[in-house]
């Protein structure tokens, strides 16, 4: 099994060169302890925790999984020891806000160690992930006495939080859900339904666990339209603010996975379990979307620890294993055979993890940004801008991100060859790990939907235009630098070519709908390969004026000019496939009956 080591360097290079983390702080609103200090202390002290604690019990959790009896969920050995250690180190309350006992710093700092947490261990980790999307659910929607009874108790780490949507007959189609909610003579609601898919929906590394549910009132529209979202604890408050009786939500049983077998998958069911609407009556999806995008950007991390992996795995591998001679004469004439690093497709899977890997980090930390700006910038105006931004740039992260972190992932075990395929080495459990993350969360052509037809073509391309003004700008500013000219022409190229193809399929689009549905997909990727270009051209400028400068660590910095140039030459190509495939047609999907599909 690989021993996770957080990738601290390329972490600061992000944060402070890139996307200059200690001026974007002073700009928000109460960011004060924010200090270049104080956020450093905090990722060292993170790595530390990853490194130490949660990195060693990644096997043991998929070895182990959860295990099932009445009484309750129990979770894999040392997890619930390393969520006591999370929570006395302060952890879940990092980002919350303080008038319910938050630290109120930057959520950006907290998908910094989101990050190192699901790297380390995402199968633990999605139990404190799913806390924070209930967290800032309750802070947006909630009363001020459903915050001071929920919040302050998720905020500390005492108790968790789960996202109850899916059910036996309905995933990404919520308008068709069933449970009920019956208003009770209290003002609470008494909950019927059974809910699957529920990501720590059960365990014993908390004593309280707080559902947020969606479920339908009486007389309620069908469809989407009627809607409604609740918090239903497993344990119901007492008035002091403790864990009191359980109220009627169970376990029914754990789902056999794939991977992530250290959390516990549930199938829950509430038997008339009490209770408390968050939000308008018949507004529950659009409030539930609060949590659903923390979940998403929490989910394209996920895409980013597979690839870090992978590739941290793969490359010790890769420099000790001994097989066959270079092509161009001995690199280890003392030994029996050459490290394969030598070996030039190697390297095309070594550098492929780590361009995904870094490519990835920069795009999830561009968004925290966005995100810090949307809760606390200091002017409308910047709020909105970030809104938008965030808004396009959420769905590419959650799919394209998985997408290519799960191709990273399989990179890495192909990299071991047969030793890949074996246990003991962790890389196979890396790709099972890593296959939900697609499905999850809105699965990719859910995202590519979401993107293409309600992000870009219901605003006549203007979320769009967002991103493409920065990345023109960029390409006009730096249009005479001889040195970036490799990354900027072709930077340029694409970014003129992806508002093209949009208002190609958008005419499409006019005259079927279904247009939408069958170039989304390709128009997606294409977009995720457009974004990573400018990511990487705007990495590439920082080490070239960094070694022009005169620097102590000049092959860090070349490292990154030659993976963006790998990049650029052997990843962004790909973007020709998918502009071909997304004005293929609708008809050369739909045309042939499905009746012919099985002869």
């Amino acid at each position: 099994m690989p021993e996770y080591k957080a990738p601290l360097r390329d972490i600061k290079f992000v944060m402070n060169e890139l996307l200059n983390s200690e001026q974007h702080y002073a700009s928000l609103d109460g960011a004060d302890d924010a200090t270049p200090d104080m956020v450093d202390a905090i990722i060292q002290e993170g790595a530390k925790f990853c490194e130490q604690v949660l990195s060693p019990l990644n096997q043991v959790g998929d070895q182990e999984g959860c295990t099932w009896s009445e009484d309750g969920v129990k979770t894999p050995t040392g997890f619930k020891e390393a969520y006591q250690q999370y929570v006395e180190g302060g952890w879940p309350s990092m980002t919350a806000d303080t008038n319910y006992g938050g630290q109120g710093l930057p959520h950006s700092i907290g998908l910094v160690v989101s990050e190192m947490v699901g790297t380390s261990n995402w199968s633990w980790g999605m139990y404190p992930g799913l806390s924070h999307g209930a967290t800032n659910t309750i802070e947006a929607h909630g009363t001020e006495e459903q915050k001071q009874t929920y919040l302050t108790k998720l905020i500390s780490g005492e108790w968790t939080g789960t996202m109850c949507l899916t059910e036996p007959h309905c995933g990404s189609d919520l308008g068709t859900l069933r449970t009920k909610a019956e208003p009770n003579a209290d003002g609470t609601y008494s909950i019927t339904g059974t809910k699957i898919f529920i990501s720590a929906g059960e365990h014993d590394m908390a004593e309280n666990i707080v559902h947020i549910v969606l479920a339908r009132l009486p007389g309620a529209p069908e469809g989407t339209k009627g809607i409604s979202l609740f918090i239903v604890p497993k344990q119901l408050p007492n008035e002091d603010g403790s864990a009191g009786e359980r109220n009627a939500v169970s376990c029914g049983s754990l789902e056999h996975k794939m991977g992530i077998h250290g959390n516990a998958t549930c199938v829950m069911n509430f038997d008339g379990a009490k209770g408390w609407l968050i939000g308008p009556e018949n507004k529950g999806l659009n409030c539930m979307f609060t949590f659903m995008n923390t979940a998403r950007i929490g989910t394209a991390i996920q895409g980013l620890g597979s690839a870090e992996l992978g590739f941290q795995g793969s490359l010790a591998y890769a420099k000790d294993r001994l097989a066959m001679r270079s092509l161009s004469g001995p690199k280890n004439p003392e030994g029996i055979a050459d490290p394969i690093i030598v070996h030039p497709d190697v390297r095309r899977m070594l550098l492929t993890q780590k361009a995904v890997a870094e490519g990835a980090r920069a795009l999830i930390y561009m968004a925290g940004q966005q995100v810090d700006v949307v809760h606390s910038g200091k002017n409308e105006e910047d709020r909105k801008h970030a809104d938008a931004l965030l808004g396009f740039l959420t769905p590419i992260a959650k799919a394209f991100l998985t997408e290519i972190g799960y191709e990273a992932a399989n990179l890495g075990m192909q990299v071991f060859g047969g030793h890949g395929y074996i246990a003991e080495w962790g890389m196979e459990q890396n790709v099972r790990d890593s296959r939900i993350s697609m499905i999850y969360e809105g699965t990719t052509g859910i995202q590519a939907l979401d993107l293409l037809g309600r992000k870009v073509l219901m605003t006549q391309g203007e979320a769009l235009k967002v991103f493409t003004k920065e990345v023109h700008l960029f390409c006009k500013e730096n249009a005479d630098n001889e040195q970036l000219k490799e990354f900027v022409e072709p930077l340029a190229a694409i970014n003129k070519e992806w508002g093209d193809l949009t208002m190609k399929v958008g005419m499409t689009a006019m005259k079927n709908r279904e247009e939408v549905g069958a170039a989304s997909v390709d128009y997606l990727m294409y977009s995720g390969y457009a974004v990573f270009a400018y990511l990487w051209a705007r990495m590439a400028k920082v080490a070239l004026d960094k070694m022009a400068d005169g620097t102590s660590e000049e092959m860090f910095y070349n490292a990154k000019v030659q993976t963006a140039r790998f990049y650029f030459k052997r990843m962004l190509p790909r973007t020709r496939t998918h502009a071909e495939t997304m004005l293929a047609g609708a008809d050369t999907l739909l045309d042939m009956p499905e009746e012919a599909f099985a002869l």
